[in-house]
């Protein structure tokens, strides 16, 4: 890859709401739910120095955490619902959203161990 291509590399955020490839942006990054390719279809950047690790599981805490406790104190607060009413409110959207929000944070931290030289080819190599 050429310095002009390199300064064309996707956004961060493109790559990660997309789920694509940080440095063309047109392979898919993934083949299953959250299973990294080895390398992208398109360009072959090497993926094998991914490591995301539990980064993205820990902003999905935080964020989704935050979220669920505080609409459950406001339902709790204006019904008084019985337990198992939350139990089925906020049983799905723990799920879900914990769901949708693993596959791009992680494809985002893939995105900037690209941007900061971290994966692929180093520069000069």
């Amino acid at each position: 890859m050429t310095p002009q291509q390199e300064d064309r590399a996707v956004s961060v955020s493109y790559a990660a709401f997309a789920c694509r490839c940080p440095r063309c942006g047109r392979g898919r990054l993934y083949t299953g739910l959250l299973t990294v390719r080895s390398a992208c279809s398109e360009c072959g950047l090497d993926f094998s120095a991914e490591d995301a690790g539990d980064g993205p599981a820990i902003f999905v805490i935080l964020l989704l955490g935050f979220v669920v406790v505080a609409l459950a104190a406001v339902v709790e607060i204006e019904f008084s619902p019985p337990l198992w009413v939350h139990l089925l409110l906020w049983t799905p959207l723990i799920l879900g959203g914990a769901i949708a929000l693993l596959r791009p944070l992680k494809a985002g931290l893939i995105a900037l161990q690209y941007r900061h030289h971290l994966l692929g080819n180093p520069p000069g190599a």
